[in-house]
């Protein structure tokens, strides 16, 4: 079980536990996060889970795949730190993950 931090546009904050295994994606769903709407339930075929991983995580969440990079260039607002949260799989070395929401998203 991993503790997860989701961080709306507007500073509002959501601390989630996380089974380890699901997605971050699948995390924010399972526990109401606002402005993750998952509309392709994790496939990596829409933008809807877009996320800014923190800087301090980056090293921790790897980097984005070839397929998930083109499902980026759909999204908004990309920055060098965004992923697709139904690709970041939970483990126990994510426990304090925190993520933001772009403004987009809300």
């Amino acid at each position: 079980m991993a503790k997860i931090i989701f961080i709306e546009h507007s500073g509002a904050t959501h601390e989630v536990d996380a089974k380890t295994g699901l997605s971050v994606m699948e995390a924010a769903v399972k526990n109401n996060v606002p402005g993750i709407d998952a509309d392709c339930g994790g496939a990596c075929a829409c933008a809807t889970c877009h996320v800014y991983v923190d800087p301090a995580w980056l090293d921790k969440t790897g980097k984005p795949s070839a397929m998930e990079e083109s499902m980026l260039d759909f999204a908004e607002n990309v920055e060098s730190n965004s992923r697709l949260s139904c690709q970041i799989k939970v483990s126990d070395a994510l426990d304090g993950l925190t993520v933001r929401l772009p403004e987009s998203q809300h």
